[in-house]
């Protein structure tokens, strides 16, 4: 008895026959190298594609409402403050869903980024820009 089942596999033990088995080895491995590294190249591409076209929005991705935002005082007189409220309840009610206060603060910052010429209008109602020239 041997100490090896017949069909289990190949003998460990046995010589290699066959002078240019190593280079058969080694062909195979390269075109096993070339072919991996080719299907990961045209993953990655794949992965990178799906990356750009899929974009979690950051009310999800983010850990809490905070999260990657500078802290930043702000204060309000009364009728902004009640317009800001007006506003958020207006926006719940379109989204049917609450609406975090500090989204709706930087939402309306970005927005008034987007339009300076009515953030100037309103900035010259507050008296800026006048002059007191004779």
């Amino acid at each position: 008895m041997t100490g090896m089942k017949e069909g289990a596999g190949e003998d460990p033990f046995a010589s290699d026959s066959t002078p240019s088995g190593s280079e058969t080895d080694e062909t195979e491995a390269k075109a096993d190298t070339e072919t991996s590294a080719t299907s990961t190249t045209e993953s990655g591409e794949q992965q990178s594609g799906q990356q750009r076209s899929l974009q979690i929005p950051y009310k999800y991705r983010r850990d809490g409402v905070q999260d990657g935002r500078e802290r930043v005082p702000l204060f309000l007189k009364p009728d902004t403050k009640s317009a800001e409220r007006d506003a958020l309840r207006e926006l719940e009610d379109r989204f049917d869903e609450n609406v975090s206060l500090t989204d709706l603060r930087e939402g309306l910052m970005k927005a008034g980024l987007e339009h300076l010429d009515e953030v100037s209008a309103q900035l010259e109602e507050w008296g800026y820009g006048m002059t007191f020239d004779e």
